[in-house]
């Protein structure tokens, strides 16, 4: 396996009922904790109804993460670009990524929730092919000196140019796939990188093997080339010292999340009411599937690599982050990630874990070879100075 990077995704997921300014503020400083967890990246999510996903703006969002942070980068996770001027979607991000000093990364996306597409009075049926000329456009900003015109259906540019480029010499762009191939079309098509948002869904992991085969076509067929190393996949996570005690941390938070956001909130095809009683077996069919990542830090590393080999290899593992637990835990969980997980998947405690070895096999002889000279060194002392 190459070396995995990993992220986080905020979407952010929070029950109903907490003060928005202090969620933003929770929000915020998990970032901090991120980044000091060496996390490669965070992305946060645009959405404006539900009440769950309060975050409506993740550009705005992610200017304050950029001054409360030093490495990890700031992904929007996704801007969903059918609802804005391509124009000022290029304009905030270049000045994101000069505010993170050459941080920011692009997601786009079509729009994730139908009532979002409502309130600005747009038809589902056209997001996703004005997320596909938003993204050409955006491209073109980012890449060409000369100011040039566009006229659409829905926005116009005359004699456009950024005045001011990004930072990066190339700001990354990525594009949201679900299981349809609409979001590996795109990737193709324009070279993109790709964030599989629906990866821990039973149809989303059923989707996973021949998934990046779509960009790869469409890429070929566009005359782009396309990478496994810009392709992440998403994967709710929970880490305790034992299974037992991931599964308890988090009974009462999943199944309140199941209840109130799947199946009350989106009404999501398929989902239904899951009982106290049943909380378990709930928990247990989402471990064995693969739907989530619960359990010791061992147990996590074998999940990870059993993910990667199911998608045929991917670049960056995110992990959705969730109300399931309590902050202390939910905040342990990520420490436990950070410090055991990801350098065992990265292979980083191997040289260290050999050195160990090979100084256990000659530890005896060698702190008796020591224990000589430090002999022979007060020995040659005594015999010129005495006893002084």
């Amino acid at each position: 396996m190459t070396r995995m990077r990993f992220g986080t995704f905020i979407a952010p997921h929070h029950p109903l009922g907490e003060h928005p300014t202090l969620q933003f503020e929770r929000d915020l400083k998990m970032i901090e904790m991120f980044d000091e967890l060496l996390f490669d990246e965070v992305w946060v999510g645009e959405h404006h109804s539900g009440g769950w996903e309060t975050i409506g703006h993740p550009d705005m969002f992610l200017a304050a993460a950029a001054q409360r942070t030093h490495h990890i980068k700031l992904a929007t996770g996704v801007t969903s670009l059918p609802y804005h001027h391509p124009y000022n979607v290029a304009g905030r991000m270049t000045q994101l990524d000069h505010l993170s000093r050459g941080r920011a990364i692009l997601g786009t996306g079509p729009g994730a929730l139908p009532s979002d597409a409502r309130t600005y009075g747009i038809d589902t049926e056209l997001l996703r092919d004005r997320q596909d000329e938003a993204i050409g456009v955006i491209q073109r900003l980012f890449r060409e000196e000369e100011p040039f015109s566009y006229k659409s259906d829905w926005f116009e540019l005359n004699e456009a140019f950024l005045q001011v480029k990004p930072l990066q010499d190339k700001l990354e762009i990525a594009t949201a796939s679900s299981i349809s191939p609409s979001g590996m079309k795109l990737a193709g098509k324009y070279g993109l990188g790709v964030i599989s948002v629906a990866s821990y869904s039973e149809e989303g992991l059923a989707a996973l093997p021949t998934q990046w085969s779509f960009a790869e076509t469409y890429a070929q067929e566009n005359g782009n080339t396309v990478s496994r190393s810009d392709w992440r996949v998403m994967m709710p996570w929970h880490i305790a010292d034992t299974r037992e005690q991931a599964i308890d941390e988090i009974r009462d938070g999943l199944l309140h999340w199941h209840n109130g956001y799947n199946v009350e909130t989106l009404a999501r095809p398929g989902s239904e009411y899951i009982t106290e009683s049943a909380a378990d077996g709930f928990i247990e069919k989402m471990i064995s599937r693969g739907g989530a990542i619960i359990g010791s830090p061992d147990e996590a590393a074998e999940a990870i690599a059993k993910l990667y080999e199911l998608a045929g290899g991917f670049g960056t593992l995110v992990g959705f982050v969730h109300d399931w637990a309590k902050p202390d835990a939910t905040n342990r969980s990520y420490d436990l990630f950070a410090r055991y997980v990801i350098p065992k998947v990265q292979g980083l405690l191997e040289p260290v874990e050999r050195a160990q070895l090979l100084l256990r096999k000659d530890n005896v002889s060698l702190m008796e070879a020591a224990g000589r000279g430090i002999l022979k060194a007060i020995r040659e002392h005594k015999a010129v100075h005495g006893r002084s």
